[in-house]
């Protein structure tokens, strides 16, 4: 049954946000401003378009899995993407190929249940070589944030590609079955990017961005819980379970494209 879930996600849209509280986007466009963050970088696809990532270990990339994919709904070939660290103004702290990828297991990108795919929008890109921790320093995922709760996210999106932004704070507005809605200010290209929350003092990502709608300058985002996501991937890094490219397989190109605006569209492609 899908209906309990679509519906979750059509009240959603239609509540008033709390985002009384919420702060604007800055720009990162300094070098001291990306202390911190140089971990999050922009993962660009060769054939166009690009999506926001994060690095969870030296070698692993952690992002939405619809970046993974192609329009045709074909996985794409991990080489053919490259994660640069930090970038800001066409200079990154570092830029590293993909190597191999692994995607949640209960992902499906034409999946009609919209919180299932939401939920599993998840996905891990194993790097061709390790950046070191000490130019950019890997996040943990965090504890969960409940209603109401305060986050922050950094990320690319159109408009805003070529230096990350941060938004220091923005709202949680429900979280169920493993899935957040927040109101954090998202666009296309923003799809991977790691929402944090900084209880211990040092950020850490409790999700990341897969999808949203923007309605009369307001926008509802959604999320899979980050913690659960990175468990199950690593484990699955771990047994070889669903790693691409597998032998004999033939990666497809991706081609540039465009997406769209409501909750199903994911932000891809600028």
């Amino acid at each position: 049954m899908r209906w309990p879930g679509l519906a979750f996600l059509a009240l959603l849209l239609l509540a008033p946000l709390p985002a009384a509280s919420d702060t604007g986007l800055r720009r990162l466009g300094q070098r001291a401003d990306l202390l911190g963050w140089e971990a999050v970088g922009r993962l660009d696809q060769a054939g166009g378009g690009f999506c926001t990532g994060v690095l969870v270990a030296p070698d692993l990339v952690l992002t939405a899995a619809h970046c993974l994919f192609d329009r045709a709904g074909q996985r794409v070939d991990p080489a053919r993407l490259t994660f640069r660290a930090g970038l800001s103004d066409g200079t990154a702290i570092a830029a590293v190929a993909g190597r191999r990828a692994v995607i949640h297991e209960g992902y499906r990108p034409d999946d009609p249940d919209a919180m299932a795919r939401l939920r599993a929008d998840a996905a891990l890109v194993q790097l061709a070589r390790a950046i070191p921790a000490a130019v950019a320093a890997p996040f943990a995922a965090g504890r969960a944030v409940g209603k109401d709760g305060t986050v922050s996210v950094v990320s690319y999106a159109r408009g805003r590609e070529n230096a990350l932004s941060w938004q220091r704070g923005c709202t949680v507005i429900e979280r169920a079955q493993g899935l957040y809605a927040f109101s954090c200010d998202v666009w296309f290209g923003s799809s991977g990017a790691p929402v944090f929350e900084n209880s211990s003092g040092r950020a850490r990502i409790v999700s990341i961005v897969s999808a949203g709608n923007r309605e009369g300058g307001e926008t509802v985002a959604f999320g899979t819980d980050a913690a659960e996501a990175l468990d199950s991937l690593r484990a699955a890094l771990r047994a070889g379970r669903g790693v691409f490219p597998a032998e004999g397989v033939t990666a497809r190109r991706l081609p540039a494209g465009g997406g769209g605006r409501d909750i199903g569209a994911r932000f891809v492609r600028p």
